[in-house]
């Protein structure tokens, strides 16, 4: 009942309102279609904590502590995100950078994007994983290139083309687990049913499954936007509309570092050795330090947070990588505190880039003073994603420094000196936008500022005490990726 809810409710959404022109019905629709899904995922995540892991629907479906948690995250950013995206979409389409049309367009490949990250969140079947991140891939495909300019369409062809060829690559590498799991399990969909995989992975073949996490690497890492794959995703962030720079950031990022987790569990179980997570501690190093130097360089106010998502994905890269239980929990909490931080921050820039005009940081001014909500929203964000205490942030760097000097930490040199490096570049062009007088040409904007409050008061929450139940959750989760079992 609960996946009839879960996957069906963004599906049947998507359905409705790609035929439903009203925009402000439709509007309606999709935060009702979200909070449904939402919902659908508590209910989901409290029969998984009571209950342990377990199949559903036969073996079509796997849920434990690690997927469950990422579904509720999905289905609240979602829902947020929906209900920012109302007043905020229907601003553009009152200056006519959108029309009806594109509007209706808007709300089903957003419905239909959650169904694709919810899909890949809770099958069984890595094949279907796969297929979940490439229907994500076209939905967000089609919204990137929203506004029809010529930038928004060279953008979303620049983001079809390198995500296709990464998930080209991944494609290959869950060939080559076909391929080693045929011997074992036969012919059927059990070589690709991700359980019976665990299960039996010390049976598969260690040089196959090593070969395969190379290709499986480069090409999720494609889409979790790691360097040096991670061009796109700027270009993608800066021409689309602010609700699909949250989701890209904040949720679809998620699901492809997912599927790296879970094919990294496959090849340590059958290798017996460290080799897929010293690859994921390499380019996540290599994403911090380049997407640190990058920040500096960038004049685009969503492009800048952009690579500041590189940077934390780089982080989370990095922790999993390392693969303890301390490591894994601090991975899980920032990846919880990054989400709920940047998808915030990209509501307050879409407000801004709508007051000012542009999203030009140079013509950014005096936020505060034209509009405080604003203003103090980016301001209190960016010292969030920067780790400033008290926020969840911090403590999530804090238990990943730790991690690291446990178990790397000629490491901790490395992470220091990105993120300090990355904490100037933030501040030297927030404040710039914050204070001093607005421009002439400044507008007053209807600003929903709602879900970055939501958003940043629950950041904050974490970072003064994790509740109980949420700390046994992500221990949970936690010590199934560091191979203690769920």
């Amino acid at each position: 009942m609960q996946f009839a809810f879960l996957l069906l409710s963004p599906l049947m959404g998507a359905l409705l309102l790609g035929f439903l022109a009203a925009p402000r019905p439709a509007a309606r629709l999709n935060v009702a279609v979200a909070a449904v899904t939402l919902a659908a995922s508590l209910w989901l995540a409290v029969d998984v904590l009571a209950e342990g892991p377990h199949t559903a629907m036969g073996d079509l479906f796997f849920l434990d502590s690690f997927n469950v948690f990422l579904v509720v995250l999905t289905a609240f950013v979602g829902l947020t995100t929906a209900i920012f995206s109302g007043p905020y979409m229907h601003n553009e389409l009152t200056h006519g950078r959108i029309d009806s049309q594109r509007l209706r367009l808007y709300h089903a490949m957003y419905q239909l994007f959650c169904f694709g990250m919810l899909l890949g969140f809770t099958t069984n079947n890595i094949g279907i994983l796969w297929v979940s991140l490439e229907l994500s891939t076209m939905a967000t495909v089609m919204l990137v290139s929203l506004y029809r300019t010529t930038a928004s369409i060279a953008a979303a062809w620049k983001y079809f083309i390198l995500c296709g060829m990464g998930i080209a690559l991944a494609l290959f590498g869950t060939v080559l687990i076909f391929y080693a799991s045929l011997h074992v399990l036969g012919h059927g969909n059990e070589a690709l049913t991700w359980t019976l995989l665990k299960q039996h992975a010390d049976k598969l073949d260690p040089a196959v499954l090593s070969i395969a996490f190379c290709f499986l690497m480069v090409g999720y890492g494609t889409k979790v936007g790691l360097a040096p794959m991670h061009t796109w995703l700027p270009d993608a962030h800066g021409e689309g509309p602010t609700p699909v720079s949250a989701v890209l950031s904040g949720l679809l990022l998620n699901l492809a570092l997912y599927a790296l987790v879970r094919c990294k569990l496959l090849v340590d179980a059958a290798t017996g050795t460290h080799l897929a997570g010293n690859i994921m501690i390499g380019f996540g190093l290599l994403s911090l330090v380049v997407a640190a130097f990058s920040l500096h360089r960038q004049r685009d106010v969503k492009r800048m947070f952009s690579f500041s998502s590189i940077e934390h994905m780089g982080l989370m890269t990095f922790a999993f990588g390392i693969g303890t239980h301390l490591a894994s929990f601090a991975a899980l909490l920032h990846m919880t505190v990054h989400s709920l931080v940047k998808s915030g921050i990209f509501f307050t820039v879409g407000h801004a880039a709508q007051a000012m005009g542009t999203q030009k940081m140079a013509e950014i001014r005096g936020l505060i003073r034209h509009h405080p909500a604003i203003g103090w929203g980016l301001i209190v964000g960016t010292a969030a994603i920067a780790g400033f205490p008290p926020f969840g942030v911090f403590v999530s760097e804090f238990l990943l420094f730790t991690a690291a000097l446990e178990s790397y930490p000629w490491t901790v040199g490395v992470l220091l000196l990105g993120l300090l490096i990355a904490m100037a570049a933030l501040f030297r062009f927030v404040q710039q936008m914050v204070f001093g007088e607005a421009p002439e040409t400044a507008r007053p904007v209807a600003a929903n500022m709602l879900p970055v409050y939501v958003h940043l008061a629950l950041t904050l929450l974490l970072g003064l005490a994790i509740p109980a139940f949420l700390a046994d959750w992500y221990g949970t989760a936690a010590r199934l990726i560091a191979g203690g079992g769920a």
